[in-house]
Order: structure tokens, then C-alpha cells, then sequence
């Protein structure tokens, strides 16, 4: 696998508006090398005979049918709300300008 080098380093910066020190450079390229290292390790995992896997873990219900079903008045939801404004629930802002 190819080596991280200074200019990769430094275009990725650029383009994600990061400045790095030199110190921390350094210290950058040494640690996603290592980790660059260590994922290409899987390279020689023997996966001959492995199941193909598109998630961990079992899911269940994902491929259900959809169905319509009873839903609450608009004034017993609103009820529930602690605010609301003309039918709706008002929310904290997330993104402020």
C-alpha cells in the first residue's frame, strides 16, 4: 500500500480547512500510515468460502409490507406538544445565522 506523504497530507488540509503544525504533521502522517498499514493487513485474510454480509447483526422487519394505519387527531398530538404554532410543533432552532 502507498505511504501518505507531506503532499497528500497538505492537500487534504486545504481541502478540509485544517491547519497542522509541523509537530503535528508529523505525528499525523506517522499514526494514518499505521492505520493504513493495518487495514491493509485484511488484504491477506483468506475470505474463499466467506458469506457475503450487507449488515451486522440480525435485522428483522425491513422488507414488511407497508400499511396504513390509525393516526392521532392533529389537536391530541398537538396536546402532547410543549409548543406549538398554527398546527404545528415547534422545535429549538438547530442552525443559527
Amino acid at each position: 500500500m502507498p505511504k501518505l506523504s507531506e503532499e497528500t497530507l497538505d492537500e487534504l488540509s486545504q481541502l478540509c480547512h485544517i491547519r497542522c503544525s509541523k509537530e503535528t504533521k508529523e505525528k499525523l502522517i506517522k499514526n494514518l500510515n499505521d492505520i493504513l498499514n493495518y487495514v491493509d493487513l485484511l488484504n491477506e485474510a483468506d475470505t474463499t468460502g466467506a458469506v457475503v454480509c450487507d449488515h451486522v447483526g440480525r435485522v428483522q422487519g425491513v422488507n414488511r409490507e407497508d400499511k396504513t394505519e390509525k393516526t392521532l387527531e392533529r389537536e391530541t398530538f398537538l396536546s402532547n406538544s410543549p409548543s406549538h404554532v398554527g398546527g404545528m410543533v415547534r422545535v429549538p432552532p438547530i442552525i443559527n445565522f
